[in-house]
């Protein structure tokens, strides 16, 4: 006799894939941000390593896998997202009555979580068919009137990344009660450092347009 799956078994399978694509994502995001800022450094630089990934056909099959991860994470991260009114009204009521920092991080996910699935798709749209990856190209695209989309894309980006990683200690117990607020503060920290950096870049790219 075959044994039934009990909704938490199932809730259990779909939190740890959740986990497992949020980690893969963050850290290329993570990656990808350091190589974009590079940039800052010497546009060549980054020139030479958009044509290797391009030649070994790296960012060709990464780009599809990315974003298909990103599908992924969403639906299956939805499941938990208050997107009725009522209850967005309802958990937010329920947050002010906690007044628990980590209940507040878990709605700054879920409004960036939205702008990255949408911001994404056309992030990675312009730019693979656009093709070679160069400076040239991103500043022609800034210069085309995304420059705020960028100034707005990258701290969603940074921000629910940075949250993830700190969620996702929490869960797995890195991170305990009586660490909390320090994990917090360094998040924060290394959210500013990539932040800073995002910005630098865009400003170097914006110039050499």
């Amino acid at each position: 006799m075959a044994l039934s799956r009990s909704p938490v078994d199932d809730r259990t399978r779909l939190d740890f894939w959740q986990a497992a694509s949020g980690a893969v994502l963050a850290l290329f995001v993570c990656v990808h941000l350091v190589l974009e800022g590079t940039v800052v450094l010497s546009p060549a630089l980054t020139n030479g390593i958009a044509w290797l990934l391009e030649v070994t056909m790296l960012a060709q099959v990464a780009a599809p896998v990315i974003m298909l991860l990103i599908l992924f994470h969403f639906y299956i991260a939805a499941r938990k997202m208050p997107f009725r009114a009522n209850e967005l009204g309802v958990f937010v009521q329920h947050s002010k009555g906690l007044k628990e920092v980590d209940t507040w991080l878990w709605l700054v996910q879920v409004f960036t979580a939205i702008v990255i699935l949408a911001g994404a798709f056309y992030h990675i749209y312009s730019v693979m068919t656009d093709l070679p990856i160069n400076v040239a190209g991103s500043a022609k695209r800034l210069h085309s009137g995304w420059l705020a989309f960028y100034v707005f894309f990258l701290p969603c980006v940074i921000l629910h990344t940075g949250i993830g990683v700190y969620r996702l200690a929490v869960k797995f117990g890195v991170c305990v009660k009586g660490t909390r607020p320090a994990w917090r503060k360094w998040t924060w920290i290394v959210m500013g450092c990539y932040l800073l950096l995002g910005a630098a870049a865009l400003t170097r790219v914006w110039f050499l347009g």
